[in-house]
């Protein structure tokens, strides 16, 4: 049952999945925003540029209806004739394009945004399944945008009958007004009609934008094993991310033993802890931790400082502060420099006495070492 649990698709969709279908081109869409968008635009154009257009129409159609005497003998002209109407019908129509341009491309950015996807663009064979095809035409999806279909049609067919029927007395008024007043009057009538029409579609908008949204986010919904493994691919395999930091533990002992040898003296404490110390005069403000571990690595420094001859101090409380309060690579604490001073200079009279012989020079040994930096005091 758990596992039943988890591959349901119960979970909204992550930012990941999200963002992954945006690029597929799957994003909320409502036509009927669009559609009501469109309209309220046009009509408005109409009604503010509304005696622009019909000037320009006017004089159009008062040129057409001009017969000049070269027109019944010459084809040629009645052609410009009417390449010249539909040019000044273009540029009294050319303002209301515009606005409807515009108002194409703003009512995308209202739900969903603007989104281009070529992935949108590639064909899919899969949809050229008649099977599927008709598995798609009963689907609820396919029956809720039916039954919107069927409520606009009966929600704009309801308005349209009420607009009509109650100026049934205006139109049939216009039959006996002049043409100069019946013009107008008509027009306010259409503008009036198209208006509570157009309105009716907000009522279809308003219900279809939170239906998409609520859609197209169950559509985008995960079930846990997809969330684990989304969740997997973002943070990596925790097996290879082991393996790498292995890789990467190993490769940093590989570069600390290998300064090993470079060091001037080993501290140890004495087989739990080794710490390698180093340091140049002109190079280095304090002397520096190159190498430093417990247990088998320390193990093997202490061999390593063996191989190569590197001086080796047993001082426990002075190894176990190096180790516990020095970063790797990094100078020592000021409260050891008179501990550290002191082994240096043991080990430099060491190299020394190895080199011209003479007197071996004394361990050294009650080093200066706080208690505050040796908390654990004796060696485990």
């Amino acid at each position: 049952m758990a596992e039943e649990s988890d591959l349901e698709k119960t979970e909204p969709a992550s930012p990941g999945r999200l963002e992954k279908a945006r690029e597929e081109g799957q994003v909320a869409r409502s036509r009927e925003l669009v559609t009501f968008v469109m309209l309220v635009t046009g009509l408005g154009g109409l009604w503010t540029m509304g005696e622009m257009i019909g000037g320009h129409f006017s004089g159009a159609l008062r040129n057409g209806l001009q017969f000049e005497r070269a027109s019944a003998f010459d084809a040629s002209h009645m052609m410009v004739q009417a390449g010249t109407a539909v040019l000044h019908a273009l540029q009294a129509l050319m303002p209301l394009f515009a606005v409807m341009l515009v108002a194409a491309l703003v009512a995308p950015m209202m739900l969903g945004g603007w989104l281009l996807s070529a992935k949108s663009l590639v064909p899919k064979f899969s949809k050229l399944n008649p099977v599927a095809g008709i598995g798609r035409m009963f689907s609820a999806e396919s029956l809720a945008e039916l039954l919107k279909t069927i409520v606009k049609s009966l929600l704009v067919g309801s308005v349209a009958w009420w607009v009509i029927s109650g100026n049934v007395d205006s139109i049939m008024t216009l039959m006996s007004e002049p043409v100069h007043a019946a013009l107008p009057h008509t027009l306010r009538l259409v503008a009036v009609s198209c208006a509570l029409i157009i309105g009716s579609l907000l009522l279809v908008a308003a219900i279809d934008v939170p239906y998409q949204l609520w859609s197209h986010a169950r559509k985008l919904r995960m079930s846990r094993e997809d969330l684990r493994q989304e969740q997997k691919e973002n943070d990596g395999d925790p097996q290879i991310k082991s393996q790498i930091r292995r890789q990467q533990q190993q490769m940093a002992k590989r570069r600390m033993m290998a300064e090993v040898p470079k060091a001037d003296i080993i501290v140890t404490n004495p087989t739990h802890f080794a710490v390698a110390l180093k340091y140049q005069d002109k190079e280095m403000g304090a002397p520096r931790v190159v190498a430093k571990g417990t247990d088998l690595v320390a193990l093997r420094i202490r061999a390593m400082a063996e191989e190569n001859k590197i001086p080796i101090l047993e001082a426990p409380p002075l190894a176990r502060a190096l180790y516990r309060h020095t970063q790797l690579n990094a100078e020592i604490p000021v409260a050891l420099y008179a501990a550290v001073a002191e082994v240096l200079a043991w080990a430099y009279q060491l190299h020394r006495w190895r080199s011209e012989g003479g007197m071996l020079p004394p361990t050294p040994k009650d080093l200066p070492v706080p208690e505050s930096l040796d908390l654990l005091g004796s060696p485990a």
